[in-house]
């Protein structure tokens, strides 16, 4: 469990699981040769042989009192036919995760967006229903990604995870559909990052003169700071993605803002830098 503190605001890291794939599973330039050339700055984020490795993790925001979860994982006993390593799960992650919170504890779940990896443990399965994991939490997500996916019927890995982890919130009253620059608290707002799906959104923190910023999907992999133009494989929009990336990392290149990848592996967060007139992910 990793955490750190951006002036008041407390974040931690509340990991599922830790895959090593391909690249090429997210994008595909992100070939074995295209990865070792990169060279000594991704080798935390990379194997010996060229593959990727990733987190799947849960951040969990501690803001003026209020309890904050940023994206819940693949969560267990979800049906996910194209996704083999993600089908039917039996993992220990919300063991793990009450052993430091307890699920009454959270104010609020933050939807970045709403693919499988990132609404699993929104719900848990009781007596063969989907019920609210955190019963006193608000779910947030924003209304143009809700508007999107409400009206989805394609594949089933894009539809399931909204018919057990997202539709079963809703139906408890528990969602509210928000603006996609929406304040949960006065340290903690949401930043539009659309592209990747509709309505997809980032999350910053700034607390007592310090900076953070949380990417969701926005970007996967850090080795798409050094290339935004690399097209995510499960992006929505591809040009619109890739001009959201490209903004994003030149507007945080240099700046002292936290990043914190949903998806980065290793020490999850770090800056954005310049070397060589290239961008870097420094951990």
């Amino acid at each position: 469990m990793l955490s750190w503190k951006i002036g008041d605001v407390r974040v931690t890291r509340l990991q599922e699981q830790a895959p090593v794939w391909p690249g090429t599973m997210i994008t595909s330039n992100a070939t074995a040769d295209n990865v070792k050339r990169e060279g000594e700055w991704l080798q935390p984020y990379v194997d010996e042989s060229g593959k990727i490795r990733l987190s799947i993790h849960s951040l969990l925001i501690e803001s003026e009192g209020k309890r904050i979860v940023v994206d819940t994982c693949v969560g267990n006993n979800k049906v996910r036919p194209g996704f083999k390593e993600w089908n039917d799960l039996r993992l220990p992650f919300l063991k793990d995760f009450e052993q430091a919170f307890s699920r009454e504890s959270i104010d609020m779940v933050v939807c970045t967006h709403l693919h499988l990896d990132h609404v699993g443990w929104n719900t848990i399965l009781e007596n063969g229903k989907w019920i609210p994991t955190f019963p006193n939490a608000r779910y947030l997500m924003t209304k143009p990604e809700w508007e999107y996916w409400s009206k989805f019927d394609g594949s089933p890995d894009f539809k399931n995870p909204i018919d057990d982890s997202v539709r079963p919130v809703i139906d408890a009253k528990q969602a509210e559909l928000v603006d996609p620059a929406h304040r949960l608290t006065g340290e903690v707002w949401l930043e539009s990052t659309p592209g990747h799906t509709p309505g997809h959104a980032s999350v910053r923190i700034s607390s007592r003169g310090e900076n953070a910023v949380i990417t969701g999907d926005m970007i996967h992999h850090p080795i798409q700071i050094a290339h935004p133009d690399w097209v995510c494989e499960f992006d929505n929009n591809p040009a619109l993605a890739v001009e959201t990336r490209k903004g994003f990392v030149e507007r945080y290149c240099d700046q002292a803002v936290q990043v914190f990848g949903t998806h980065f592996a290793g020490s999850t967060g770090g800056h954005i830098a310049r070397r060589s007139g290239a961008f870097r992910f420094e951990g």
